[in-house]
């Protein structure tokens, strides 16, 4: 029992929360007359005293006093006596320890949502820089049609916006105050839960007692918004790890975020990258093994909830800095134009140009007008040229009301520029969206 126990090895984190919500809890207490206002006077110094002494590095975690809650509130007893005991009154160690966990989680919520933000913000300078850089766009990873590098970067923005969204409404959720719902029935004190709840930031007191002890969802949903957001960082993780690849060569990391070889001298291993990719897994892990603690529990507690803090730390952690990581890679990326462009070239990549061309100008329907260009593609093959390169006798030997007028729209330029509807990789359309995502971002 001394080895399963305790819990402070791990919830010594929540430290300043159990503080904030002591003071919150001692406050009212003394306002509504039900603990005499120099005992509270004597309890708030003597927190403000454990405050320093944890800052300090001075104060003593016990292991034997089990958790946060009971070393706080022995190390008040050895300060000022005997009136610490009063701090407990008319509430438990249930609501006391989820009131903390809300504090912390919402806290975690906005460090989450900063950390997207220095993301998106990197990525839009590196967008702003290439709204008109063209890269082959891929669909089953073959060269499908040519984009410009900015939307792509763009459409990481995009992402990356849900997901601040996600914790956003995360945040909104969980904000709501447990303190006062004591062991699971409430208090028979005179308490005041809305004076706590205001004094500690949340929007309201949570509504029903056995609720307010026993919900995780609020954990849950944080850990849901950091797999999410963690997947779509996989995402880009896995496009930079191929980008710098020699056979792509679109980006080059520098030496703050890769790695050599111990044996192969000529390395640049993009592990920074790897780890944001690999870390995924961890973060999934995480939230599988909440759920799955919490899945079986009746109402209202039970120490299984032990396990619920380990798991929220350890995401929070492993987000945070593969946001950080991400957000100075993409800062400090170089990309090279020459390359993509050069990647876009082969694969017929203007080909949907050359059938809409034939749609818009000779009024075939599409699906005529994609076996049209499907031979030609073909010929070209053949002739081991680009589509803008074939000859126009070769095109009309196939659809002989061709004329030169489809040369306009089959170069990788007229390409890119022609996509001018809404969301589209036309360089025009990018700056919009930077300016956009400009605006909203300040």
């Amino acid at each position: 029992m001394r080895e399963i126990t305790p819990s402070i090895d791990f919830d010594k984190r929540l430290a300043g929360e159990d503080l904030a919500g002591s003071r919150a809890h001692v406050r009212m207490l003394a306002s509504e007359g039900i603990v005499a206002k120099e005992d509270a006077s004597a309890i708030l110094l003597g927190l403000e005293q454990i405050e320093r002494e944890i800052a300090d590095g001075k104060f003593v975690f016990k292991r034997e006093l089990e958790d946060i809650h009971l070393n706080i509130e022995a190390r008040l007893t050895e300060i000022i006596g005997p009136a610490a005991g009063r701090l407990h009154t008319a509430r438990s160690r249930n609501d006391q320890v989820v009131t903390d966990f809300r504090l912390w989680v919402r806290a975690a919520c906005e460090r989450a949502d900063h950390g997207l933000l220095q993301l998106s913000r990197a990525l839009l300078t590196q967008a702003e820089l290439h709204a008109a850089t063209i890269m082959p766009g891929y669909t089953h990873m073959q060269p499908a049609q040519p984009v410009t590098f900015g939307h792509h970067l763009m459409a990481y923005v995009e992402m990356f916006a849900r997901d601040r969204g996600r914790f956003e409404d995360a945040r909104k959720r969980l904000n709501e105050s447990p303190l006062g719902a004591a062991a699971l029935a409430g208090t028979s004190f005179p308490i005041d839960r809305d004076v706590t709840a205001m004094s500690l930031g949340f929007s309201r007191p949570m509504r029903n007692s056995m609720d307010a002890i026993s919900a995780r969802d609020f954990a849950l949903e944080y850990l849901a918004a950091c797999t999410i957001s963690a997947v779509n960082l996989s995402r880009l993780a896995g496009e930079l790890v191929q980008w710098s690849m020699p056979a792509f060569g679109f980006v080059k990391l520098s030496d703050a975020f890769t790695t050599g070889s111990s044996i192969m001298p000529q390395k640049r291993n993009p592990d920074a990258a790897e780890l944001i990719r690999g870390k995924t897994g961890r973060v999934l892990g995480d939230f599988v093994s909440l759920a799955t603690v919490v899945k079986g529990l009746v109402l209202t507690f039970g120490s299984d909830l032990q396990e619920d803090k380990e798991r929220v730390f350890d995401a929070a952690d492993t987000i945070e800095i593969s946001l950080a990581a991400m957000a100075a890679m993409i800062a400090d990326l170089t990309a090279d134009p020459a390359k993509m462009r050069a990647a876009a070239e082969p694969g017929f990549t203007t080909a949907t140009d050359l059938a809409d061309w034939v749609v818009r100008v000779l009024k075939k329907p599409f699906r005529e007008a994609h076996h049209i260009a499907g031979s030609i593609v073909k010929r070209a093959e053949e002739a081991g040229v680009t589509l803008d390169k074939l000859p126009l006798a070769e095109m009309q030997a196939i659809e002989p009301a061709i004329t030169d007028g489809v040369f306009s729209v089959l170069s990788l330029d007229a390409s890119v520029n022609s996509r001018m509807s809404l969301g589209g990789t036309a360089p025009a359309r990018v700056k919009e969206q930077i300016r956009l995502w400009r605006e909203r971002l300040k």
